[in-house]
């Protein structure tokens, strides 16, 4: 796992990376939601599957560049889950990783309805 005990390890380059810390109601249910979620992102291979992490890697459409996506249930009982999209190589990823946060969390909000 590449975060530590507590959280996940901080972006180091703001323009390939991107990372989100948000508060849910029920992070149990939320953590699950964003798991299934994630794992039906096209062309996304799961490498690491527990009960508070999960990791995988989604490649590009046409280049198959590697991004890793995080998703760690930090604190169940206040709520706090965080989110990590980087880029594996390259300085600057034209947005994909921020999108793919975007697409992340508009899914959850409408799991909920």
């Amino acid at each position: 796992m590449s975060s530590s005990k507590h959280s996940l390890t901080a972006c180091i380059n703001p323009l390939n990376c991107i990372f989100v810390q948000k508060e849910f109601d029920d992070a149990n249910k939320s953590f699950n939601q964003l798991i299934k979620i994630a794992e039906n992102i096209p062309r996304t291979i799961i490498l690491e599957n527990g009960k508070n992490y999960w990791k995988g890697v989604c490649r590009s459409l046409i280049f198959r560049f590697p991004d890793d996506l995080e998703i760690l249930k930090v604190n169940s009982s206040k709520g706090i889950i965080q989110i990590k999209s980087s880029s594996r190589f390259g300085t600057s990823d034209l947005g994909v990783n921020q999108r793919r946060i975007n697409y992340l969390l508009r899914k959850l909000d409408k799991t909920k309805y």
